[in-house]
């Protein structure tokens, strides 16, 4: 059953992601900061529900990550739109992303590897995306030049762990296959 209550609030924050990209389109940092801030709190609701009251789903286990890609990609496409970030920044992130979503459907279809799981650098990438976003929402809604240095420095942390990231899964993925083709070799 996909109907659960965890499954309803990452459906809330589905629903959340396009007003979230829309008010970081027309400059409004506050109004979306905030709203980011209870976005990512139906994400806590929803693990700490699925948990503590045993309703974890099938369904929740692919629709929670991503509900998570989705709010990501939609803040940083909001504010390349409200020229608070560069397009190339999210040509980056976006790359990285789709790099790895393309490595994981070859080792699916091609290998017997079903270990996808996310490595230290990709987290890692994942978290310096998360603090980026928030630091350039809170430079532009209150105009802090400290928060601009922060967010700008942090922008350069995001494009070198995407970087990174990708190489590490790439090289996580070479490495299976010669391991594979050793094996399907013997």
């Amino acid at each position: 059953m996909w109907l659960t209550i965890p499954n309803l609030f990452t459906m809330l924050r589905v629903a959340m992601t396009p007003y979230i990209l829309l008010e970081l389109a027309r400059g409004r940092y506050l109004v979306a900061g905030w709203t980011f801030g209870a976005a990512a709190f139906t994400d806590t609701l929803d693990g700490f529900v699925a948990r503590r009251f045993n309703s974890q789903s099938r369904v929740g286990l692919y629709l929670d990550p991503i509900a998570d890609k989705l709010l990501l990609s939609g803040i940083y496409i909001g504010l390349m739109l409200g020229h608070a970030i560069p397009a190339w920044v999210v040509v980056v992130v976006f790359a990285r992303d789709l790099w790895i979503l393309a490595l994981s459907g070859v080792a699916l279809r091609f290998t017997k590897f079903r270990e996808l799981q996310p490595s230290a650098w990709g987290k890692a990438s994942t978290f310096a995306q998360i603090m980026t976003a928030v630091g350039v929402m809170a430079a532009r809604a209150y105009g802090n030049a400290a928060f601009a240095e922060i967010s700008d420095r942090l922008v350069w942390c995001v494009v070198a762990l995407a970087a990174v990231s990708a190489g590490v899964y790439t090289a996580r993925g070479v490495r299976f296959l010669l391991i594979s083709g050793k094996t399907a070799q013997d």
